[in-house]
């Protein structure tokens, strides 16, 4: 038995290097893509959520603790930051329709992200949570590699503001279409911008999968309220402090 539990231990601290680390992460995400496209893309399965489940249920079983994972994947939160400014790309293509539309796009994403952040933190200050956990909570409506800089930045917890940025865009995918047909939203347009401010990195990727304007109009306002809340998330904290 103790050869046995001496196995395991070299084995989990071998998962936590970076080569296993990042196999396991590609392999999780591979395996949710795979029973995305055999679902005919049903929202609730969507690869990061699903990948996200399978790596939850190899750490647990294995005892790892989320930090000691997150460490291993270094390099990979450094290759979302630059997936994130790649998103540039259908911006510039369609960039002369944009452009037609500056000032409702601002005030949009100024109003989606100040919604976004206030409805949780809100509800989490009316449950009476700590203020640790409201911190936590504040970047919740921002793509992960801004949201987790934010968090360390007002001294939230990590692993909270990841966990609540993925339930975020799961609700956001999932309630999306359901909003769109209830109050007949059929404009490309609006519906990248909700998407984006609602559901940021995973609602992007659902609105690339409709088409490419509400893909672009969904990473701009994913981008836009990225750079709005990592300015001023972090100012009002200081300020509240």
């Amino acid at each position: 038995m103790s050869g046995l539990h001496l196995d395991i231990e070299v084995f989990r601290a071998w998962l936590i290097t970076p080569l296993p680390a990042l196999a396991l992460t590609f392999a999780a995400y591979a395996a949710g893509a795979w029973l995305y496209r055999r679902a005919n893309s049903f929202p609730l399965l969507h690869p990061s959520l699903i990948g996200a489940i399978i790596i939850a249920i190899v750490l647990w079983s294995m005892g790892t603790h989320y930090r000691e994972y997150i460490n291993g994947v270094q390099l990979l939160y450094l290759l979302m930051g630059t997936a994130t400014v790649a998103l540039a790309i259908p911006l510039y293509q369609h960039f002369a329709l944009i452009r037609q539309l500056g000032i409702p796009i601002l005030i949009t994403v100024a109003v989606g992200a100040t919604i976004g952040s206030l409805s949780a933190v809100g509800l989490a200050w009316w449950l009476g949570c700590s203020e640790e956990i409201l911190r936590s909570l504040a970047a919740k409506s921002v793509t992960t590699p801004i949201a987790l800089g934010i968090t360390h930045e007002i001294g939230g917890i990590p692993e909270l503001t990841n966990g609540a940025v993925l339930g975020t865009a799961v609700i956001g995918i999932v309630m999306a279409p359901l909003c769109f047909r209830l109050f007949n939203i059929t404009d490309p347009r609006v519906r990248g911008m909700a998407l984006g401010i609602a559901a940021h990195g995973m609602g992007a990727s659902r609105a690339f999968e409709m088409n490419s304007i509400t893909g672009a109009f969904a990473s701009l306002s994913l981008c836009l309220t990225g750079v709005a809340s990592a300015i001023a998330i972090p100012l009002v904290a200081h300020w509240l402090k």
